[in-house]
């Protein structure tokens, strides 16, 4: 059998290796000058002023949240098609998550949807952009705003991509980055926080450093000594360190390359798989350039898991993108039911994700294609 295709993976070069060796061999290997320098750059790719680095794309979730000041109380409306970390890491902070269905076209949360949802208890909307595209941020901005709320935006997906003329990172109160190796570029394990608010910023900063309070300004005991430092309110050790930063800015100087890559994946893609009964492709918007990070197809008549199986079966290691979050064991104890978001659990019961990443050979694309066709001929 020939090599398995996986569904996605990292593209590594020799440049990359030695901007790792170069960081072990300098004076930090932690909170170092390297940090200051990825999150320089990733404000930039965002187009804000400031971003956190934090060690997962978890991470900045329960950052992003613990900024936003989610507790005890509070409602947090999460599009159901996510992975349940979007979910699990405001409930965490004691929120009640409150899920809403998505647009049938691209998986992303239904704005429509999250508006009849919000409630004088709603602090956080959170919209994701799946598959890459960007959601749908210009309706979501009012359905916040009328509840006094704030807009984050789950952009594990896409960072790299913009909305109308604009970068994903700009456009909510709050955007989250996930640079895990499968992502659209990585830092081994590691994620971002930006905000178009410094002060967001500077709370997310405080959670992933333990809360703690070394500006003398700012202390209850400033006079305590050159060594004080306090914490006010508490937060988690989420710092990643300068060897990974490394990595990432190394990877930051591909990011246009491996957008072009992706695209071209995606179009081809597009080409190939066209006019097949039973197949339906993913949507772009017009007003969207999304940077993909997966190629969701749906497989219609009730055949996903024989497509699924069968591609399998030859070495083409698709992967489904995601279960219904309240499908999961521990949302279900909490009195959630299937059937509460029609459309997230259609998408679902039809999804597969085909393999997607920017060094996918064409050769290696055509089998994929060959063996789709292949099996809905």
């Amino acid at each position: 059998m020939a090599e398995p295709i996986p569904y996605g993976h990292q593209s590594i070069d020799d440049s990359d290796v030695q901007a790792v060796v170069g960081a072990l061999r300098g004076e930090w290997l932690t909170t170092g000058p390297a940090v200051a320098a990825f999150e320089a750059e990733i404000a930039a790719v965002a187009g804000v002023g400031e971003a956190v680095a934090v060690t997962s794309g978890t991470a900045a979730l329960h950052a992003a949240y613990a900024a936003a000041g989610v507790s005890e109380g509070d409602q947090v409306i999460v599009p159901a098609l996510t992975f349940a970390a979007t979910a699990s890491t405001a409930s965490l902070l004691g929120a009640e998550i409150v899920f809403a269905d998505v647009d049938e076209e691209t998986g992303n949360i239904d704005p429509a949807v999250a508006d009849a949802l919000t409630t004088d208890r709603t602090a956080v909307v959170a919209a994701v952009d799946f598959a890459g595209h960007p959601a749908d941020i210009d309706a979501l901005v009012p359905v916040a705003r009328r509840r006094g709320a704030l807009l984050l935006e789950d952009a594990a997906h896409s960072i790299g991509s913009t909305y109308r003329g604009r970068q994903v990172g700009s456009l909510a109160d709050l955007t989250t980055f996930s640079f895990f190796p499968t992502k659209n570029l990585t830092t081994a394990e590691g994620g971002a926080v930006v905000s178009t608010d410094l002060e967001l910023a500077a709370a997310a900063r405080s959670f992933r450093s333990h809360g703690l309070v070394r500006d003398r300004a700012l202390q209850r005991y400033p006079d305590e000594g050159a060594w004080h430092q306090e914490i006010h309110r508490l937060g988690l050790n989420y710092r990643l360190p300068d060897v990974l930063c490394a990595l990432g800015l190394s990877q930051l100087r591909r990011l246009a390359e491996f957008k072009a890559a992706r695209t071209r994946v995606f179009d081809r893609y597009q080409d190939g798989l066209a006019g097949i009964d039973g197949l339906q492709l993913p949507t772009k918007w017009d007003d969207v350039d999304p940077m993909w990070h997966l190629f969701p197809v749906r497989v219609q008549d009730g055949r996903r898991r024989e497509v699924f199986d069968r591609l399998r079966a030859q070495g083409i290691l698709v992967q489904v993108n995601y279960i219904p979050v309240y499908w999961h064991p521990y949302y279900e104890d909490l009195g959630y039911r299937r059937g509460m978001c029609p459309v997230a659990e259609k998408y679902y019961r039809e999804e597969i994700s085909l393999p997607m990443f920017a060094s996918l050979s064409t050769d290696d694309q055509d089998r994929v294609i060959d063996a789709v066709r292949e099996i809905l001929g």
